[in-house]
């Protein structure tokens, strides 16, 4: 395991504790905010920052991830958590840090067994479109802080926007001049100084607003009291059934933050230069979590726009979250006075603006240019998640990943390869259909392994071949990309054996792996029969008549 706070050293110390600042200046208002949403205190958010923060910092292979909870992953446990318990209530929190906690064995588990890989299945289309759902949901909500207007906010999607247009008439006006001058800032602000913390600038200044002014006796909403103290250890108390009820959202909570997670891990490893773990970088995720469910906060996960922030900062190193640790614990410890009136609508203009690239409009725009199937893909899974819930989105995003896989590998590419006459040359592209590699001799190449899904298809793909082409007597499988064989693809490979036997065609094999030749003659398919190194090799050996 790679060591702690790797590239930490005296000459970057201060540029990595200012670093660290910043993030704190980030991350508290968008974890107060992320807390919201998620039905929660926002005590939760900021104890997410403090003992999540350090043991990850201190295990992760990556110098500069950020994990935090973020927007996505709050709507998640709120729609999630929501089904199973009344938001605000005893249960409700209990559940959620029960839900962080069967991430972290998860993401312990996917460490240990080396199965990182099966957040492969959600592709492009599938995370933009459960994602882009899980924003426009959240959306609503933030709307509805921004123009004061009370909804509720566990609701669905389709009660939140009847909640919001039917409360047009009780839209407070003050809360809109503050959302306003808020979006103003935030968004202007970004563009003409990136460096500067304008979210935690946006909170000071309208709370400082809302205090000098008595806004709140005006109508317009604020955060109200917020415990103080730092966080203690707790274990969620639940039967038996309550934490079965939680394993479905808590695997969808592991898989996306694992896609999103490793992408960014590896993406600012290549760009910069420095190795990074996989496997350490999930058992990192899996310690937050861990330390999230039993330190009061919830479900941690890869923010992207943090480490982005980060990367801008010139952090190389994970100094910062330990700083924005400490600097948390110290605001719970002196400061929560301080968070009291800050007012939502404020909180409401952060978050929102923070979502909108999680919309996905752009990347819809590019699925719709590149490919209308892999569109649709990720217009149904938006669609799923925003009218069903965020369990039947993931549901429906495996489905559609496994349909995608299935058909894929049920049509492999399968070609009879043709001879140039310049030897040359390998043997690699495809003939024409109905002629011959050789006189005599098909040489034919399978693009995948054979498995249960193309077995069938390759051994009419065969037969096709040999019935096209006059005078057949060898064929040759050239069997490079053959990785592997399951019994049913073996079976399907034998009957094909015996009916080119049947016509009096011999079968001979190609660029054989090591490893697909021992299964190859553990399930039988390989005997006595010829094995050439390459394809030229095996068009010389059987058509010698045509060789000077």
């Amino acid at each position: 395991m790679q060591k702690p706070l790797v590239g930490l050293n005296r000459a970057n110390l201060v540029r990595e504790a200012t670093a660290g600042i910043t993030l704190l200046a980030i991350a508290i208002p968008l974890n107060i905010g992320y807390a919201q949403i998620a039905g929660l205190p926002p005590t939760a958010g900021l104890y997410a920052l403090v003992l999540p923060g350090v043991l990850y910092a201190l295990t992760v292979s990556s110098r500069q991830v950020v994990a935090s909870p973020d927007a996505a992953a709050a709507a998640l446990v709120a729609s999630s958590v929501g089904a199973l318990a009344v938001a605000g209530s005893e249960d409700y929190l209990t559940m959620c840090l029960a839900q962080a906690l069967l991430c972290g064995v998860m993401f312990v588990g996917l460490a240990v067994f080396k199965l990182g890989f099966l957040a492969n299945f959600l592709s492009k289309p599938i995370l933009v479109g459960f994602v882009g759902g899980l924003a426009l949901d959240i959306g609503v909500s933030q709307v509805a802080k921004m123009l004061g207007i009370t909804i509720d906010s566990g609701g669905e999607f389709v009660e939140k926007m009847e909640d919001l247009l039917t409360g047009l008439g009780t839209v407070n006006g003050w809360s809109v001049a503050i959302s306003v001058a808020s979006v103003v800032v935030l968004v202007g602000g970004k563009r003409l100084a990136k460096g500067i913390p304008w979210a935690l600038l946006v909170l000071v200044v309208a709370t400082v607003v809302v205090v000098l002014g008595d806004l709140a006796d005006e109508g317009v909403k604020v955060l109200g009291a917020v415990e103080s103290g730092p966080p203690s250890l707790v274990w969620p108390d639940l039967s038996w059934s309550q934490w079965l009820a939680l394993v479905p959202s808590a695997i969808a909570l592991t898989l996306i933050t694992t896609a999103e997670g490793l992408l960014v891990s590896r993406s600012y490893s290549e760009k910069h230069g420095y190795r990074t773990d996989p496997n350490q970088d999930l058992f990192a995720f899996g310690v937050g979590n861990v330390a999230a469910g039993v330190s009061g906060g919830f479900a941690v996960g890869s923010s992207t726009s943090r480490t982005a922030a980060m990367d801008q900062a010139g952090s190389r190193t994970q100094l910062p979250s330990i700083v924005t640790a400490a600097g948390t614990l110290l605001l719970l410890v002196f400061g929560t006075a301080l968070l009291e009136d800050i007012p939502s609508p404020a909180i409401g203009a952060i978050v929102g603006v923070a979502i909108l690239p999680l919309l996905g409009i752009k990347e819809f725009r590019e699925l719709w240019a590149a490919d209308r199937a892999e569109f649709l893909i990720g217009a149904v899974c938006f669609g799923v998640t925003l009218f069903v819930g965020s369990i039947a989105g993931i549901v429906v995003a495996f489905v559609f990943a496994l349909v995608n896989l299935a058909r894929r590998a049920a049509n492999p590419a399968i070609d009879v390869l043709e001879a140039d006459g310049n030897p040359g040359h390998s043997l690699l592209a495809e003939a024409p259909t109905g002629t011959s590699t050789a006189p005599g001799v098909l040489v034919i190449r399978m693009a995948a392994p054979l498995f249960f899904a193309n077995g069938a298809v390759f051994g009419d793909a065969v037969r096709r071949a040999v019935r096209a082409t006059d005078g057949i007597r060898h064929v040759v499988i050239d069997m490079e990309a053959v990785t592997d064989v399951d019994v049913t693809g073996a079976e399907a490979f034998e009957a094909l054996r015996t009916w080119l036997a049947g016509s009096s065609v011999e079968l001979s094999f190609s660029r054989v792996r090591d490893d697909a030749r021992q299964r190859l003659e553990q399930l039988g398919l390989l005997t006595d029969e010829h094995v050439f190194d390459t394809n030229r090799e095996a068009v010389a050996a059987l058509t010698p008549e045509e060789q000077p």
